[in-house]
């Protein structure tokens, strides 16, 4: 229902968790096709996945942990010795829902704390689909890919800051290696003023990512994209949307007024040099 408050339980996190594995999964195998090289990896671990799609990637992370017990000792010595071998960071996105001792145990193995990401969600209601927003078509996606990697590159104020830094060219791959994702693009004054995606997943809207050029910030154009989503997940029958933000960020302020409920918090842990990942956090790119 449209206007009932979502709660969300281990059991809802654990759902969420692992959709977002399954798509950090399909978007690290899409990079490998693309590279067409065997360097990137896709490796299960307690429940979740350890991934590396290429040096630097947003995909490169380990996702999904805390609902099944400890790691494994050996596996994650394995995956541990991998990511050494291609010269990344291990960095693990834990969910506050997730096991108490995971973070423990991954503190003592030397990982620590780097940031905070948030993670909201919402019943699934009705919607219309608003006035300058609009299906992304096969012709524009070019345009759709550099546009918003241009827009997510330059950093909205407001909210703690983030710990991602990527080139425009690597954007653009990992936009590009997105996996079945469904893509909006919003018009202004006949110009583009944003993108955005979303990517249905066992009934889960994943709202993916979304980027506003910075001179239609403040115009309502991260709230229309928002709403074009919704209204598509209504139509693919999804019960409930979810979207990732900085805390306290601009962004974070807009879904919660699109009626989002902050559900929990996950924590960027972090062991070797420093890393900047996040699969599609809509936290620079406000409107």
């Amino acid at each position: 229902m449209d206007g009932e408050r979502l709660f969300c339980d281990t059991g809802l996190a654990r759902r969420i968790e692992h959709a977002e594995a399954r798509f950090v999964a399909a978007c690290c195998d899409a990079a490998r096709m693309r590279l067409g090289d065997e360097a990137g990896f896709t490796r299960p671990l307690a429940d979740g996945i350890a991934s590396f799609a290429e040096e630097g990637s947003p995909f490169n992370k380990v996702a999904g942990l805390g609902f099944a017990g400890l790691p494994d000792v050996a596996e994650l010595d394995e995956i541990e010795a991998a990511f050494a071998v291609v010269g990344a960071p291990v960095q693990v996105e834990l969910s506050q829902l997730a096991d108490p001792s995971i973070g423990a145990f991954l503190t003592a193995r030397g990982y620590r704390l780097e940031s905070y990401e948030n993670v909201l969600g919402r019943r699934i209601g009705g919607g219309d689909f608003p006035e300058g927003v609009r299906a992304c078509r096969d012709d524009e996606l070019e345009k759709w890919l550099v546009e918003v990697a241009e827009a997510s590159a330059v950093a909205d104020t407001g909210g703690l800051p983030s710990h991602e830094d990527f080139p425009r060219e690597l954007l653009v791959n990992a936009l590009r290696d997105m996996a079945d994702v469904r893509r909006y693009l919003a018009v202004r004054d006949g110009e583009f003023a944003g993108g955005a995606s979303f990517r249905v997943t066992g009934g889960i809207a994943q709202f993916t990512g979304a980027a506003t050029v910075p001179a239609h910030r403040r115009r309502g154009v991260q709230t229309a994209l928002l709403r074009a989503r919704l209204a598509a997940a209504a139509e693919a029958r999804c019960d409930i949307a979810v979207v990732t933000t900085q805390p306290g960020s601009k962004s974070q302020q807009n879904a919660q007024r699109q009626g989002f409920d902050l559900l929990y918090a996950r924590a960027i842990l972090v062991k070797g040099t420093s890393a900047t990942s996040s699969s599609g956090a809509e936290s620079r790119q406000a409107s």
